[in-house]
């Protein structure tokens, strides 16, 4: 009888720690940003409880060489996000507070790292 509780508690133990652990893997809420399409109009995407912590290379404004960088950041998310003018998350940097307000179309980004820090 013993080792059938001690069993229940290993497993339950278990189970709270990778739901734990699944739950750390993804920022809460939206992170949007804007961005010039083919046509030469501006698109919007969201991303939606993006991974976190980790870098996002926006994907419309890759290549320097072939696109414009993304604009106009909103971090609506439950982490703090700091964008970047270059892919991988390098170059200059602004850090955006969680659930701030949109910022201005002249904030240019190429990347996205959300922390992982509430």
């Amino acid at each position: 009888m013993r080792l059938r509780h001690t069993a229940a508690a290993v497993l339950g133990a278990l189970a709270l720690v990778v739901t734990q652990s699944a739950s750390a893997s993804a920022a809460t809420g939206d992170f949007s940003y804007s961005f010039v399409g083919l046509g030469g109009y501006p698109q919007s995407i969201t991303l939606h409880d993006p991974q976190s912590p980790g870098c996002v290379t926006i994907p419309e404004a890759a290549d320097p060489g072939s696109s414009d960088p993304a604009f106009a950041p909103h971090n609506d998310t439950d982490e703090w996000a700091i964008v970047f003018t270059e892919p991988d998350c390098s170059g200059d940097s602004w850090t955006l507070r969680p659930h701030g307000q949109p910022a201005s179309d002249r904030l240019k980004l190429r990347s996205v790292y959300l922390t992982g820090r509430h």
